[in-house]
């Protein structure tokens, strides 16, 4: 696909940029390149550039990807393994498709969908990586748990076999201005931070900032950062 491989370093070359201002190394910072309603050719113009790890956020769309990358990599990219992050809406009759196709999960915000990812996971994958969503600007119309709600859930969910709490994800309201960009993440910096304090060294991961954000997340402390755009181009959501 064309400009992938530019694009991808440019977003990369921006988030090294963003540790060094933040005086963070640039290894503590993954991009997850969010892949939806583009096709398995451009997730591998992706991973031919290097990139490992994508993001779906629609159940069947995502899981018929995983399934044509996996039969197209063994020849364009061997020996190589993709992981793949559901980072979208989930409803509790699609769980088990999550649970069987991908390696992390970010928008966990019920004990019952948590609860049937783990009983749907199969034993011989391991624990499916899993991210607690927290509607951290409080916004009536987004998904997530309210943030004086989240320890509750996490307990909840680091009881279950089949799942590995790993952090917390959010995508606040959109700013313009940098100082309002950055105050939502140093919120959920703030939360995560003190759970980690409980919940032990597992608990490491950020899951905050896409590509209109993405300086403003690293510098609160993102560990992923969803970029979807600067790195396949536009969208085109009536194809």
């Amino acid at each position: 696909m064309s400009g992938i491989p530019e694009r991808l370093q440019a977003v990369e070359n921006a988030i090294v940029a963003a540790c060094g201002e933040a005086r963070r190394p640039p290894e503590g910072v993954h991009l997850l390149a969010v892949s939806k309603t583009f096709g398995p050719d451009a997730v591998l113009a992706a991973a031919l550039a290097g990139q490992r790890a994508f993001g779906e956020n629609y159940v069947q769309e995502g899981v018929d990807k995983v399934r044509a990358v996996a039969e197209a990599l063994p020849d364009s990219l061997p020996g190589t393994r993709l992981t793949w992050h559901f980072i979208g809406p989930i409803q509790s009759n699609k769980t088990r498709p999550i649970a069987e196709h991908f390696d992390w999960v970010h928008t966990v915000e019920r004990e019952k969908i948590a609860a049937r990812l783990s009983e749907q996971r199969p034993a011989a994958l391991g624990p499916l990586n899993v991210c607690l969503q927290v509607n951290i600007s409080g916004e009536a119309s987004k998904s997530g748990i309210a943030p004086a709600e989240v320890e509750a859930l996490a307990e909840a969910v680091a009881r279950l076999p089949n799942l590995r709490l790993r952090g917390l994800m959010a995508i606040p309201e959109p700013a313009d201005d940098f100082a309002a960009q950055r105050a939502p993440f140093a919120a959920l910096r703030v939360l995560f931070e003190r759970l980690r304090e409980k919940f032990g060294p597992d608990f490491d991961t950020l899951s905050m900032g896409m590509s209109a954000d993405m300086r403003a997340a690293v510098l609160e402390g993102a560990t992923i950062v969803r970029v979807g755009s600067a790195i396949f181009g536009a969208r085109d959501y009536n194809k």
